[in-house]
């Protein structure tokens, strides 16, 4: 790529998301993908370092000690290994459909496009640390982030020139391929369970009456359905998977269901927590122990919430760049569940922001529009160096 020449750069931005596409990388198989991505931030001139779960970081030296700007982008889908990953494309409508293609292909090319221009710049007031992160989506937790922002802050990583690694970040910019418009700056808090029951189980017919797990877990979803959180602030629950049973006439032995809650305040969260291990409560009761019934919950997703004020200077520097690309704000989309919820549940301002629009996203036929992603670059640009000179200026008014 030219990135000098942001008018040549989107189709090539394109080309390269497409080849980053074609990379399987399921949430927990991201090995593939996260080297070719460090092979290509070695093209580029950056020291590479990888971390035990493929995270990969390459540092951009700034010209002071100001805290460091992470930006990062997952590397991670939601889609299974052997996927089809065709890509098709729609020219009347300017749109190119592929499954992981805007979440998250454009975001890493994005991220690599961005590393490929500061490099080619005069360095900025602060280090940029350029990570590509693991395990974003679903169950993956946000592991990626939480080690990199661990890694970071304790100043463990050591690319670029031997003084480069701040200990102390000083905002974070997370790049998503979809959702220009949008500047999420409020964490979505979540919690995941997985319960799971078991119990004697046995034959349909002549076992009839014994406890099954499946018309137990059964209960106690219908249970859950009952469950009615507040509108506002906005709580939700869902019962993602159910699984299993042995065969149509066998009285099940296990079962188990997998259940999201989510809630605008971390105290609503803890609220609606707690009604459902009330209901969990009344199938581990003496009356079900001693029909050979154990239910047990385990935590399997933790998603910390956290803000920054719609006034905070990274949030109105980030409308001001939407603007100055001619792209109106969605102001009512602050909110979300993104790699942000790790900086800003620490106290690190933090924005996630979009490359383009697009739709479908976690399906075959997700897509992306190719006309605003020249304004998404300029964006992502315009707003990446912003920050570092802010933190710079920051740096100097203090030190």
């Amino acid at each position: 790529m030219r990135p000098s020449n942001l008018n040549e750069a989107p189709e090539q931005l394109i080309e390269l998301s497409i080849a980053i596409q074609q990379i399987a990388a399921p949430t927990g198989d991201e090995a593939q993908r996260a080297a070719w991505v460090a092979d290509a931030l070695r093209r580029f001139g950056y020291t590479v370092e990888s971390d035990a779960l493929h995270n990969v970081y390459a540092c951009a030296q700034g010209a002071t000690r100001a805290p460091a700007l992470v930006v990062s982008a997952h590397t991670d889908t939601v889609f299974p290994a052997g996927t089809d990953l065709a890509i098709r494309r729609d020219a009347r409508h300017r749109r190119i459909f592929g499954p992981g293609l805007g979440d998250n292909s454009l975001g890493v090319a994005s991220l690599l496009w961005l590393a490929e221009t500061i490099q080619a710049a005069p360095p900025l007031p602060a280090d940029i640390w350029f990570v590509a992160n693991v395990g974003e989506e679903g169950n993956g937790d946000l592991r990626g982030m939480r080690a990199a922002i661990d890694r970071l802050t304790a100043g463990g990583v050591t690319s670029g020139a031997p003084e480069a690694g701040n200990a102390a970040v000083g905002a974070a910019i997370v790049i998503e391929g979809m959702g220009l418009s949008r500047v999420v700056h409020q964490a979505l808090a979540s919690r995941r369970y997985r319960i799971h029951v078991t119990a004697p189980g046995g034959h349909s017919w002549s076992d009839f009456g014994a406890a099954s797990a499946v018309h137990m877990l059964a209960q106690l979803a219908a249970d859950l359905t009952y469950l009615r959180p507040p509108k506002d602030p906005r709580t939700t629950f869902n019962i993602g998977v159910i699984e299993g049973g042995t065969s149509v006439n066998t009285i099940a032995q296990s079962a188990t269901l997998e259940l999201d809650l989510r809630s605008e305040q971390p105290a609503t969260l803890d609220a609606i927590v707690q009604e459902v291990m009330e209901i969990i409560a009344r199938y581990q009761s003496t009356r079900w122990q001693q029909a050979g019934v154990s239910v047990t919950s385990t935590v399997i997703g933790d998603r910390p919430g956290g803000a920054i004020a719609d006034d905070h200077p990274l949030v109105q520097a980030a409308i001001r760049s939407l603007q100055a690309v001619r792209v109106k704000p969605q102001l009512s989309m602050r909110i979300s569940s993104t790699d942000a919820n790790i900086p800003l549940s620490r106290g690190i301002p933090a924005v996630c922001i979009g490359v383009t629009e697009g739709g479908n996203a976690h399906r075959t036929d997700e897509w992306i529009a190719t006309p605003p992603i020249a304004e998404g670059q300029r964006h992502l640009l315009a707003l990446t160096t912003w920050a570092a000179e802010w933190l710079g200026e920051a740096h100097l008014s203090t030190s």
